[in-house]
C-alpha cells in the first residue's frame, strides 16, 4: 500500500514504479523518467555513490526495471530526488534475451512519449507492470507482443478505436479513430485493404496473439499505423529511434 506523509509542503511517497529512460548528467548523476503509480509520471536526478555501498545502483534503472521508491514529491520541483530504491520484481529474461531487449527498449521509448504528463492511472500503471512481467516470463510467440500493447494501451490514454462501424470495405479515419465508408479529405488513413487487419488486431490478448500469424512486413505495416495513430492523438510524439531495430525482429 502506498504511504503518504505531509510536512512544509513536501509529500512523501512510496509507490511501485517502472523505469522508461535514463540518461547521464554530469560526471556522477542521472536524469531517470519513472511512470509511478501514484504520482503518474515523475523526472528524477539521482546521484550514484562511487562505492558499491550506496542504495542506489546504477543497474536499478534500466529500461521497463520495476523497482520500489520512496521519494519526496515538490510538485512545483522538475526533478524529484529518490530517498531509498530497491528492485520490485527482478526481470529474469528480458536482460538476457536480444529478443525480449529490443522489444523492451522500443515500448520503452514509446512509453516515455506517450505517458508524457499523465497523472496517477493505476489501471494505466497496472497494465504496463502485467505486460511487462508476462513479457518477463514468455518462453515463445511473443512477435506480436509489441502490436497488442500499443492498441491496449490506448484505451487507458482516453483514444481506444471505436470499432462499431466496421463492414468489409471501409477504411479507418486515423483521425477520427473511427471506420468510415467515405475516404477522408486527409491522408492520415489506414486503407480499405489494410484495414481490415485492425479488427483481429483487437481481438488479439497476450494468450491469444500466437493464434494470429503475421509476416515480418505485415507486422512492421501495423507497427507503423499505429505510431502514425499515436502520433496524431500524443502531442509531440515523434519517430522513435529504437523503431529500426524492432522491425528487423522475427521473420
Amino acid at each position: 500500500m502506498p504511504v503518504f506523509y505531509y510536512f512544509c509542503g513536501i509529500m512523501q511517497v512510496k509507490t511501485k514504479a517502472i523505469v522508461l529512460h535514463s540518461v547521464k548528467y554530469g560526471d556522477a548523476q542521472l536524469i531517470v523518467d519513472i511512470l509511478t503509480a501514484e504520482v503518474g509520471r515523475v523526472s528524477f536526478v539521482c546521484r550514484m555513490p562511487r562505492t558499491a555501498k550506496g542504495k542506489l545502483k546504477k543497474q536499478f534503472f534500466q529500461p521497463l526495471h520495476l523497482l520500489d521508491l520512496v521519494f519526496d514529491y515538490r510538485p512545483n520541483a522538475s526533478l524529484q530526488h529518490i530517498k531509498d530504491v530497491r528492485l520490485l520484481v527482478p526481470l529474469v529474461s528480458i536482460p538476457a534475451d536480444p529478443y525480449k531487449l529490443s522489444i523492451s527498449l522500443f515500448l520503452a521509448e514509446f512509453l516515455c512519449h506517450a505517458t508524457r504528463g499523465e497523472r496517477q492511472n493505476n489501471l494505466l500503471f497496472d497494465y504496463v507492470e502485467h505486460s511487462v512481467l508476462w513479457l518477463d516470463g514468455a518462453s515463445r510467440s511473443y512477435a506480436n507482443f509489441h502490436l497488442v500493447f500499443m492498441m491496449r494501451l490506448s484505451r487507458f490514454l482516453g483514444f481506444f478505436p471505436n470499432l462499431d462501424d466496421f463492414a468489409p470495405g471501409r477504411c479507418f479515419d486515423l483521425r477520427e479513430g473511427v471506420f468510415t465508408d467515405r475516404l477522408p479529405c486527409h491522408a492520415d488513413y489506414v486503407a480499405a485493404d489494410e484495414a481490415g487487419r485492425i479488427i483481429p488486431l483487437m481481438r488479439m490478448d497476450y494468450q491469444t496473439m500466437h493464434l494470429f500469424r503475421m509476416s515480418r512486413e505485415e507486422r512492421n505495416r501495423c507497427t507503423g499505423w499505429i505510431l502514425h495513430y499515436y502520433r496524431l492523438h500524443v502531442p509531440q510524439f515523434p519517430e522513435l529511434r529504437s523503431l529500426s531495430v524492432l522491425q528487423e525482429l522475427f521473420a
